[in-house]
């Protein structure tokens, strides 16, 4: 059996990308030997914008087994764990990467394993240029990729950026897993629009994740201003931690009346609670002003959630449009406006929960493992 070693988060951190890592250990581990060098310092809590970086929910969704073992910041650290690697004789290491601020660990980490793994370095891309990258963002994510032998892209958008790093280096393909664990089996959280404090006749829209700027969140609270000029029964759920100034957005919301409209939550939602905000909801809407891709969209999707996305990065490349959902033109309240009432207007026409299934059995995800066996395969050329 071939040993993989895999170099991400995974539980107890919490977010995406820990839940990425643990979704890749759990389709990789009927084929593959696969061992996660887990984090034991993710960043430093005076760089994190969030309430805490550790999974607190009571129901865990994917529990892979790990070691933690890398700290970010420590480059004596980095020296160890690279000769515990090159001990390992794995057949590939994979690095899972997502923002400069790891570039340094990860250059020196590549970089001291390079001379026994030679073309065995696999990067995974999920973002390459930062949502809000500048250009010391750019020079440290050059750094941090260059040992890679190889790279696996998650999106079009992704494959692109990486243009100005690859160098001949071989680029695979394939995307984010459908998020389809949080329906637990017992226990199974079913709430309504009721449950909520909406009437069951709303119009209800979902705006779920984290609020940063890049998100859109102020442009959806325009639009929203102006359907409810139309259609009063149109309302909006926020349910997210907020990463920029939550004053910003309630006083937002205040100036536009929307105070009987909208129901903002301040808090990571735990696993256990993402069904309460996703089962209810009409519409998942993603206003991004800019994007890779999303989990978020492959959370709506694993509820059979319809989506409206902006035509960013590779958030289009995922939404069959006018089937899965529809895609409109970034930083345009009117096209906001006009996508979700197209949507409340077809959505009895369209049925589209069944194309979102159709949709999730061609996800790329599911064909991992082949992938795997592929880029080993051509490490051994």
């Amino acid at each position: 059996m071939k040993k993989i070693i895999i170099i991400g988060p995974a539980y107890p951190y919490r977010g995406g990308n820990s839940l990425f890592v643990s979704h890749v250990y759990d389709i990789l581990k009927n084929r593959f030997d696969v061992k996660i060098y887990n984090y034991k310092l993710l960043y430093p809590s005076l760089f994190f914008p969030g309430k805490t970086q550790f999974d607190e929910s009571e129901k865990t969704i994917k529990k892979a087994p790990n070691e933690r073992l890398i700290n970010s910041i420590n480059p004596f650290n980095w020296i160890k764990a690279a000769s515990l690697i090159k001990k390992e004789k794995a057949d590939l290491v994979v690095f899972d990467w997502w923002h400069p601020f790891f570039s340094f660990c990860h250059f020196t980490i590549s970089f001291l394993i390079k001379s026994v793994y030679r073309n065995k370095i696999l990067f995974i891309t999920e973002n390459v240029i930062s949502h809000e990258a500048n250009a010391i963002d750019k020079i440290l994510t050059k750094l941090g990729l260059s040992n890679a032998s190889s790279f696996l892209a998650l999106s079009e958008k992704v494959e692109k950026d990486l243009e100005f790093v690859e160098k001949s280096r071989n680029v695979y393909r394939s995307e984010l897993p459908v998020y389809d664990s949080y329906n637990f089996n017992e226990q199974k959280i079913i709430s309504t629009k009721k449950d909520l404090d909406f009437d069951e006749n709303s119009k209800l829209l979902l705006f779920f994740g984290y609020v940063r700027k890049y998100k859109g969140l102020d442009l959806l609270l325009n639009a929203l201003a102006e359907l409810i000029k139309k259609d009063s029964s149109y309302k909006l759920l926020v349910a997210g931690e907020f990463y920029d100034d939550e004053k910003f957005y309630r006083e937002k919301v205040e100036s536009l009346n929307l105070n009987a409209h909208v129901k903002l939550l301040d808090d990571f939602i735990p696993n256990e609670e993402v069904s309460k905000y996703f089962e209810p909801s009409d519409l998942v809407v993603l206003p991004y002003r800019s994007a890779t891709q999303s989990g978020i969209l492959n959370l709506a999707y694993g509820f059979l959630k319809p989506v409206l996305v902006t035509n960013v990065g590779g958030l289009a490349e995922f939404v069959d449009n006018g089937k899965t959902g529809y895609v409109i033109k970034p930083d345009s309240q009117e096209d906001l406006v006009n996508g979700i009432i197209i949507f409340f207007e077809q959505r009895e026409k369209i049925n589209f929960a069944e194309n979102i299934k159709n949709r999730i059995s061609q996800n790329a995800f599911n064909s991992l493992p082949e992938l795997f066996e592929k880029i080993i395969s051509d490490t051994e050329k």
